[in-house]
């Protein structure tokens, strides 16, 4: 298993580089200059010249893919053009709320897609069957901008002054704060990778909050929470749940699910046991793709609910030409996505014991 696993994160290294060099290049080759983006009818040819100069942007393509590549490997993702502030910060701030809504959205999704699809498929062709696979449908086809207004309208508008209200928008209540860890732990000289850390647990308000004690900012944060995560979660919740329902009925037909029941074993025990660990390969398969998506930033839902997250940011960047961003969001996004990928890999020997990763 170690084997493996070693093997799989030095395939990382080759995946990434051929990420950013796609990224690189497809950024570049958009039409427009960084310049005039950035100061509009400001950009005279004298200040576009110094401009391009102080970002390295009239170089040639080979030596700025180069700059960033010897900058990337000492940790310098580089500096913004658009906000000059490091890129690494950037994502610091913006990272923490993505990661988040993607765990609330997933364990919701998995939890009600994974519950729908067994209720489905044990109830096979009956009306129950009949009415959550109509719902399935109905949650694939519904758009998530849609869905989340809405979720809005019904749980902050209608059920306003109820017990059911929901806010609407943003991460926390206003005139909340968040302490600084830094602070907290008398951090005062720290940089690199650990200043990154440390950045990033202090803008995730649910891991600031549990650190610091703040059970206050984690009950608000998680009610602010609820209205994203369902509107981001119900198409995979609805793919889910069709996925468990087709995976689970092929494995009840198979011989060893009606050995189990010819031994006597009562239903519940032929279906947690020996049915649904079977079942689950191609569950968890859809389940590590769906997050590895929602990792990438939903953009329509984080600008329904005004949640700065790294879909918007990401969208900003590549409007507004800033390289630097882009290429460190895209860069942190891919490991993350293959690393989330070489969790399910290894979960299949897991549920599985037939499967030999090595």
């Amino acid at each position: 298993m170690l084997q493996f696993i070693s093997r799989r994160l030095l395939l990382l290294i080759p995946v990434l580089l051929g990420i950013v060099l796609i990224t690189f290049g497809i950024v570049r080759s958009i039409p427009g200059n960084p310049c005039v983006t950035m100061l509009g009818e400001r950009a005279t040819p004298e200040k576009c010249e110094k401009f391009m100069e102080r970002y390295g942007l009239n170089d040639n393509v080979v030596v700025q893919f180069g700059r960033f590549l010897t900058n990337m490997i000492q940790g310098d993702l580089g500096t913004s053009i658009k906000f000059s502030r490091p890129v690494a910060d950037i994502i610091a701030e913006r990272l923490p709320l993505t990661i988040e809504l993607t765990i609330c959205a997933m364990i919701f999704s998995t939890t009600f897609g994974v519950l729908f699809g067994v209720i489905s498929a044990l109830k096979r062709n009956s009306f129950i069957d009949t009415m959550t696979m109509v719902g399935a449908n109905i949650g694939v086809s519904m758009p998530v901008f849609w869905l989340g207004l809405m979720l809005a309208y019904v749980f902050a508008l209608l059920l306003k002054g109820t017990p059911f209200f929901i806010p609407p928008s943003g991460r926390f209540t206003a005139g909340m704060t968040l302490m600084s860890l830094t602070k907290y732990w008398g951090l005062t000289d720290i940089s690199g990778f650990q200043k990154f850390v440390i950045d990033f647990m202090s803008n995730s308000l649910l891991i600031n909050a549990f650190i610091t004690g703040n059970w206050k900012a984690v009950k608000d944060g998680m009610w602010h929470l609820i209205l994203p995560a369902v509107a981001v979660g119900t198409i995979p919740m609805a793919v889910i749940a069709r996925m468990t329902r087709s995976s689970l009925l092929e494995v009840l037909g198979l011989d060893y699910v009606r050995t189990a029941r010819a031994k006597g074993l009562i239903e519940r025990l032929v279906i947690s046991k020996h049915a649904m660990r079977n079942a689950m390969i191609p569950i968890v398969t859809i389940i590590g793709i769906e997050t590895g998506s929602l990792l990438s930033g939903a953009v329509l839902t984080e600008t329904v609910f005004a949640l700065p997250g790294v879909g918007t940011a990401l969208v900003n960047a590549i409007l507004s030409r800033d390289y630097p961003v882009v290429q460190g969001f895209t860069l942190v996004i891919a490991i993350i996505f293959v690393l989330v990928n070489l969790i399910v890999d290894v979960s299949y020997a897991y549920l599985d014991p037939r499967i030999r990763v090595e």
